[in-house]
């Protein structure tokens, strides 16, 4: 019966380290193509970034918010082409202020690109063959 005791808490105190394991930092980019390439070229198919630079701070400053600007690149499709995917695009910042004196909110979009390592759309939208 202890065995078993101490064999479940071990457990619980696994499961809860691994919920907490810190995500690994973001790459800080002034645009959005570094982190599609990344997306591309990487085993995963994903990319995390935060967006940085003169225009992100004026919207920032227009919205009332210092909050950073994340951004998250996914795979959803592998062309035949090769360097060319389906990607979805989700892009996000907290403590926005829509209008004066309003509760600040966070303001999301998403969105889909087809885009290639020479930043061009694929030629074809024919589908990687899945071996």
């Amino acid at each position: 019966m202890l065995t078993r005791c101490c064999t479940g808490s071990l457990l619980v105190l696994a499961a809860a380290a691994h919920a907490q394991a810190p995500e690994p930092p973001r790459r800080a980019v002034e645009d959005l193509r570094p982190l599609l390439l990344q997306a591309i070229d990487a085993p995963s198919g994903t990319a995390k970034g935060v967006l940085g630079g003169p225009l992100v701070q004026a919207i920032g400053a227009h919205f009332g918010t210092s909050a950073p600007v994340l951004v998250d690149v996914s795979t959803l499709v592998r062309y035949a082409q090769p360097g060319c995917r389906r990607l979805k695009v989700q892009v996000w910042q907290d403590g926005v202020r829509l209008a004066p004196g309003a509760a600040p909110v966070r303001q999301s979009m998403e969105f889909g690109i087809n885009y290639c390592r020479d930043g061009l759309p694929p030629a074809s939208l024919a589908l990687e063959d899945a071996r």
